[in-house]
């Protein structure tokens, strides 16, 4: 359902379920944050819980923790999403809520400063002065792809977060959080607000006001799959040990929806478990390294971001054993499932591994109403959420095959991470 002034809404009752949940799911992430503003999607973010029109600072906190339920939020590639879980009978406080700060956030000077200094906190804890920070999220996307949008740190450069103004977070407002360019998803019971009708009163009374605004137009961040090997290494002067990450584009989920999953399939073939590929061969067999793994998705997740997507590699390996040993040890793995493929029973243990972890993670409320929004935001079909286990279940062994025969015939980053004992990082 939409709106008049172009919201969707997404109602999913579940009256099994004692709780309800409502979410919104703005189509703007790291891809879409203006050059000269890096880190400005995520700093956006933390402006959102700074208050709003109606309530002052830490209000909203206040009453959904009165009310017994958990929030946040969080920043992606293509997306940033906002998020409250509460009893059933709170459904109308969890709305009001979001729809206040949707309307009109607290964008003020002091706020903007505070929370430049908050996030910059967070990237010296998660990045600048801890081993290994930022890889391979931020380390390896510069090395793969050549386009800002797609190559650029998403976490922020300090200087261009201390650049923002007030004006920067007003534009920002206007143009990505217009109303059509966002999705309410309301999941749980319904049963206290009437049913779905109920519901859906409750969403247009809090959240139809709010007024329309033109909906911007996502370009295609697309480029061309490399056709060669793209190398680069930097120093890390926490890391005790050498790491290495190897990056590959994988296929649209839009277009080719079982070739993306048969790349997935192929990360656990390759990495999940003590018998996948990578593990007995690089962990036990040969000694080259201490700790392998293998994720079709750059934050991790499937079916998280549009494409361009990428399929990585990582590694952390003794100072003693060369990188490109490792290398050519994940490269022969690879060569062998692309010529032969997994067998059937290594493939269906697998995704019996996806199948369990996928219902495991259906179990919360907060999990699935993120799964069916972030879907149905960027692919316009929130069923894939509900449809994983059983496409899952489904990818043959060819597929399997194809995917690493997909990666072997084009071109990849490497990134190699060397420990630099004496180098700091910003303080």
């Amino acid at each position: 359902m939409t709106l008049p002034n172009g919201l969707r809404v997404l109602l999913v009752p579940d009256p099994a379920t004692p709780v309800v949940g409502v979410a919104v799911h703005v189509d703007v992430g790291f891809r879409s944050e203006p050059e000269g503003r890096t880190g400005f999607a995520h700093l956006f973010e933390h402006l959102m819980f700074q208050g709003s029109e109606s309530l002052e600072k830490l209000a909203h906190f206040r009453h959904v923790q009165g009310s017994g339920g958990i929030f946040n939020g969080s920043t992606h590639q293509d997306y940033t999403d906002y998020f409250e879980v509460l009893p059933g009978a709170a459904l109308e406080r969890a709305l009001f809520l979001e729809a206040d700060r949707l309307r009109a956030p607290k964008l003020t000077e002091e706020n903007l400063r505070n929370q430049v200094d908050v996030v910059k906190e967070e990237i010296r804890l998660n990045v600048l002065n801890r081993p290994y920070g930022g890889f391979p999220w931020i380390l390896l996307p510069p090395v793969l792809y050549d386009t800002f949008p797609n190559a650029h740190n998403g976490y922020g450069d300090f200087s261009e977060l201390e650049q923002a103004s007030l004006d920067d977070a007003a534009s920002f407002f206007d143009t990505f959080y217009a109303p059509g360019n966002a999705m309410v998803t309301v999941h749980g019971d319904f049963g206290s607000a009437g049913g779905v009708d109920g519901v859906m009163a409750l969403v247009e009374k809090h959240f139809g006001d709010i007024p329309a605004r033109p909906t911007p137009v996502r370009p295609s961040f697309g480029e061309p799959v490399p056709g060669s090997e793209k190398r680069q290494s930097v120093p890390d002067a926490h890391a005790p040990l050498p790491a290495l990450a190897v990056g590959y584009r994988v296929p649209d989920p839009t277009t080719d929806l079982d070739g993306y999953l048969g790349h997935s399939l192929l990360a656990s073939v390759l990495s999940e478990g003590e018998a996948a590929r990578l593990q007995r061969r690089l962990v036990h067999a040969d000694g080259l390294v201490t700790d392998v793994s293998a994720s079709n998705g750059l934050m991790g997740g499937p079916l998280d971001a549009r494409d361009p997507d990428t399929f990585t590699i990582t590694a952390v390996h003794p100072g003693t054993v060369d990188p490109d040993r490792v290398l050519g040890a994940i490269d022969e793995e690879l060569d062998k499932l692309a010529a032969e493929g997994p067998s059937t029973d290594e493939l269906a243990r697998q995704s019996a591994r996806w199948a369990a972890a996928l219902h495991h993670e259906d179990d919360r409320v907060m999990y699935r109403m993120l799964g069916l929004g972030a879907r149905e935001l960027l692919y316009g079909r929130a069923e894939i959420a509900t449809e994983l286990p059983a496409r899952i279940a489904a990818v043959t062994p060819e597929q399997v095959r194809a995917a690493a025969e997909a990666l072997r015939s084009a071109g990849r980053a490497v990134l190699l991470v060397e420990p630099a004992a004496g180098e700091e990082g910003d303080a």
